[in-house]
C-alpha cells in the first residue's frame, strides 16, 4: 500500500503542507504538518533545497508546499532555491514568531522547526521582504562601506586615547579641523620616548591610512556602480535632490528599501527604518515610551543625520523644527523631522520627480 501511495504522482493532490526548516550550516530540520495536525517525526537532511523538495515529492507527492525559516546569517538563498524547486517560501524575522513556555525552556532545533510550521499553518507569520540575488549584491559594497567608516571611527577613538594618555593636546589652530591633512601631518609628527610605544603609535596610524585609502577605493566602486546600472543610478540622483540626502545615503536608501511600493503607508516605511513610536496602552490608557527598538540601525542614524542638515537648508523644515523646539528637547524635534524627511524621499521615489524646497509666504 505504501508503495502504491509513493508510485502515485497525484495522491496528495491540492492538498496543503506547511513546513518549518531550522537552518543552519550542516544541516536543515525539517517539521511537516497539514490539516492541523503533526505528520510524522521531524527529519534531518542536507542543507539543500532539492533535498527537501525530493523528500516532499517522495513522501507527499502532489501537495502544495509551503515553507518558512528564520532570517539570520544563511541569507535569502535559500528560499530563493526552495522558490525555484515548486515550494513557496517565507522568511520571518524570530522576533516575530509566537512562542509558547515550554518551547522557551526547551530549545532544539525540532521544537524550532514544529513551531514554525505550526505558525505558518495557523497564519501568524508575516515574512519579510526577499530581495533578488542582484539587488543583495549592490546592497553588500554600500554595507561594506558603514563596516570600513564604524571601524575607523573606532580606530580614531584609540589613537586619541593614547593622545590623551600621555597629554599630547592637538595644536590650537588644528582644533577645529581634526583629521584633515595638517592634522594627520601633526600626528605623524608625534614622539614617545620608548620604540616600542612608538612602533604601537605608527602602526595605529598605518592602519587608519590604510582605512582611508580603502574608503576611497569603496567611494569611487559605488560612483561606478550607480553609473552603469541606469536605474539604480537615476533613483540616487532623484534622491540626492532631498535636503540632507548625500551620495552614500542616497545609494544606502536605494539598497536597503529596494521597492517603495512593498510599505503601503508612511507608517510602515517608518517602522522599518525605526522612526515609528513603541506605544503601550492599558484600558484607557495609553502613552509613547519614545522610538521602537525594532529598527534598521544604519538607516535609522542615517536619517537623523540627514534632518540635522535638513532644517539649515529647507524653510519650511526650518520653521517646523523652531516650532517642536519650543514644546520638546531639541533631540525629540529632530526625529519628527527625520519622519518628514523620510516622507519626502518616499514622495520623490513614487512620483520619480525632484524634491522641490518649501517656500514661506
Amino acid at each position: 500500500m505504501k508503495r502504491q501511495l509513493q508510485d502515485n504522482q497525484e495522491a496528495f493532490a491540492g492538498q496543503e503542507f506547511f513546513i518549518g526548516i531550522d537552518v543552519h550550516n550542516k544541516q536543515w530540520t525539517v517539521s511537516v504538518r497539514s490539516n492541523h495536525m503533526a505528520l510524522d517525526k521531524p527529519v534531518v537532511v542536507d542543507p539543500s533545497a532539492e533535498k527537501v523538495a525530493g523528500f516532499l515529492r517522495k513522501r507527499y507527492p502532489g501537495g502544495k508546499y509551503y515553507a518558512v525559516y528564520e532570517a539570520g546569517y544563511s541569507g535569502f538563498w535559500p528560499a530563493r532555491s526552495l522558490e525555484e524547486s515548486g515550494i513557496v517560501t517565507t522568511v520571518v524575522n524570530p522576533a516575530d514568531i509566537p512562542t509558547m513556555q515550554k518551547e522557551r525552556s526547551t530549545k532544539t532545533d525540532r521544537v524550532d522547526s514544529r513551531k514554525l510550521a505550526r505558525s505558518l499553518e495557523n497564519g501568524e507569520l508575516k515574512g519579510i521582504y526577499i530581495p533578488d540575488r542582484l539587488t543583495e549584491e549592490y546592497r553588500q559594497l554600500a554595507r561594506y562601506r558603514s563596516r570600513l567608516v564604524r571601524e575607523q571611527t573606532r580606530l580614531k577613538n584609540r589613537i586619541k586615547a593614547v593622545l590623551s594618555q600621555f597629554n599630547y593636546r592637538c595644536p590650537l589652530d588644528l582644533e577645529g579641523n581634526r583629521w584633515s591633512g595638517a592634522y594627520l601631518n601633526w600626528l605623524s609628527s608625534v614622539r614617545f620616548e620608548t620604540s616600542y610605544a612608538q612602533m604601537a603609535y605608527e602602526e595605529q596610524l598605518c592602519q587608519l591610512q590604510e582605512s582611508r585609502e580603502r574608503l576611497s577605493r569603496v567611494l569611487r566602486e559605488l560612483k561606478r556602480m550607480t553609473k552603469e546600472h541606469e536605474s539604480l543610478g537615476h533613483l540616487v540622483k532623484l534622491l540626492q535632490t532631498v535636503p540632507g540626502i548625500g551620495f552614500v545615503t542616497a545609494v544606502l536608501l536605494v539598497t536597503e528599501l529596494v521597492d517603495m511600493d512593498r510599505f503601503k503607508r508612511l507608517e510602515d516605511l517608518a517602522s522599518f527604518v525605526g522612526l515609528a513610536p513603541s506605544v503601550h496602552q492599558s484600558d484607557e490608557r495609553s502613552y509613547s515610551r519614545g522610538l521602537t527598538k525594532r529598527q534598521h540601525k544604519e538607516l535609522r542614524s542615517r536619517l537623523i543625520e540627514s534632518a540635522w542638515v535638513a532644517v539649515r537648508k529647507d524653510p519650511v523644515l526650518t520653521m517646523k523644527f523652531g516650532k517642536l523646539s519650543q514644546r520638546m528637547n531639541k533631540k525629540k524635534a529632530i526625529i519628527r523631522i527625520a519622519k518628514k524627511l523620510l516622507s519626502r524621499i518616499r514622495s520623490v521615489w513614487q512620483t520619480q520627480k525632484p524634491y522641490v524646497y518649501g517656500v514661506i509666504e
